[in-house]
């Protein structure tokens, strides 16, 4: 299946172990076959990864473009998911569909749900209250 992309001025890409960035205008491609990729806007620092979530975000990330190391990071993956399966568990739904994404091999399928997953965490964070 093709993956027809639109790049902005400047905007990165990665795609399978390389990272591309576009020149001065807007860029149009297709890439016909089946590659790891991921708009800059998709890839998360590991600096800025602060939440559990986002932690785990960065853990399908480095397995969808380190496939080298995939072995490591899913079993940072598994932690996470369990540590925070136990300190909310309102958030196993989510963990599970990201977990079944993992599973099937369907990394960027997997980020996606894991994005979900932040999201819901935010609404969670928005009702904490921090003690004084």
């Amino acid at each position: 299946m093709t993956l027809n992309i639109t790049l902005k001025p400047h905007e990165k890409l990665f795609i399978g172990g390389a990272v591309i960035e576009n020149g001065a205008s807007k860029a149009e491609f297709s890439l016909l076959n089946d590659a790891a990729i991921l708009r800059e806007k998709e890839i998360l620092r590991e600096q800025d990864a602060r939440s559990p979530a986002t932690r785990i975000y960065l853990a399908v990330q480095m397995m969808y473009m380190d496939a080298e190391r995939t072995v490591e990071y899913h079993q940072i993956f598994e932690q996470l998911v369990r540590d925070v399966a136990q300190a909310a568990p309102s958030t196993v739904p989510f963990l599970e569909e990201v977990i079944a994404q993992v599973n099937n091999r369907n990394l960027y399928k997997a980020l996606k749900e894991t994005r979900r997953l932040i999201n819901y965490e935010k609404e969670l964070f928005k009702h904490v209250q921090v003690a004084d």
